[in-house]
């Protein structure tokens, strides 16, 4: 008999973190599961780790070359037996109660609701998103939640609240099992959640059911990559957007400024240009945005100044 839910979690040299991860999976009170550890060609011994759990819950799939998250969790929904899909990562740690608090939800709730997503205790960063360590946060804010009777295109273009381990989904909330972007190295759960919100409904629990956790080389803190998914989230719904500028607008402003800081000035220009085009009156708004920014530069430098200090 196949599991109810296929939880698939992709990693890639992370094996000290990986053992805390899965243990939170598997000490689930919901547990009619199948855990899939999609190995991205580590060159560290995770199958080693992995079959270190006598649970046969647990199943190990290990690809030739690595692709990256967004490649790792559509090998992983390949295999996947569930009726319904979740993700964690090998950096993260479920609450107790995850999966049965959010399968509760799907009893109650219509059938045009084939997504649930709940919030993040973030260690590492801010809600200003400054990184460090001492630092934390509530993600995404609750203040913001996703409404049910909204217009969820439109708040999720203007910013991402789907992060894909906080989530469980209905197998059939998208036409296929081929969900991610696997071009993109950071913010392919965004990318994703942008089509998603075409094909379903989603129902938004701000209380937290994951631990996160930002390291050195977390794919978060590379502005670079992160840039990359918000032009493929441009390209890929050209159609949808020709149709709403005020929300292309936005992303365009916000590319332009990534690019700003980037040191990209020629290329930030264009995307300013073309997003004030669309919506004029957004003047205002970069304007601020350019405020906030500046204030996080000097705070993050004043931060990483040497401060005098007694002896």
């Amino acid at each position: 008999m196949n599991p109810d839910i296929s939880v698939i979690l992709p990693t890639y040299n992370r094996t000290r973190p990986l053992v805390a991860a899965m243990a939170s999976v598997l000490a689930q009170s919901y547990g009619d599961l199948e855990l899939i550890v999609v190995d991205d060609a580590s060159s560290d011994d995770v199958a080693t780790v992995v079959n270190g759990f006598s649970d046969a819950r647990v199943r190990y799939i290990r690809r030739e070359k690595n692709g990256g998250a967004g490649a790792a969790r559509n090998t992983g929904l390949a295999a996947a037996r569930g009726r319904l899909i979740a993700f964690q990562d090998s950096d993260d740690l479920w609450l107790p109660g995850k999966l049965e608090r959010q399968v509760a939800f799907f009893d109650a709730l219509a059938d045009s609701v084939r997504v649930v997503i709940g919030g993040k205790i973030v260690y590492g960063r801010d809600p200003e998103f400054r990184y460090g360590a001492g630092k934390v946060a509530h993600a995404p804010p609750p203040d913001g939640r996703l409404r049910l009777d909204e217009d969820q295109l439109g708040h999720l273009l203007s910013e991402n609240r789907i992060s894909v381990q906080n989530a469980l989904f209905r197998r059939d909330c998208m036409p296929d099992l081929h969900w991610f972007d696997e071009c993109l190295r950071a913010n392919e759960d965004w990318e994703f959640a942008v089509r998603l919100v075409q094909h379903t409904t989603v129902f938004e629990d701000i209380e937290p059911v994951v631990l996160g956790f930002i390291s050195a080389d977390s794919i978060s803190t590379n502005r670079r990559r992160q840039l990359m998914g918000e032009f493929r989230i441009l390209r890929k719904n050209r159609r949808v957007l020709a149709l709403r500028r005020l929300d292309r607008s936005r992303l365009r402003i916000g590319i332009a400024i990534g690019l700003y800081n980037s040191g990209k000035k020629r290329s930030a220009m264009r995307f300013l240009l073309a997003g004030l085009r669309d919506r004029p009156a957004n003047v205002a708004s970069v304007v601020r945005s350019l405020v906030r920014r500046l204030g996080r530069v000097l705070v993050n430098t004043s931060l990483a100044s040497p401060q005098p200090h007694s002896e």
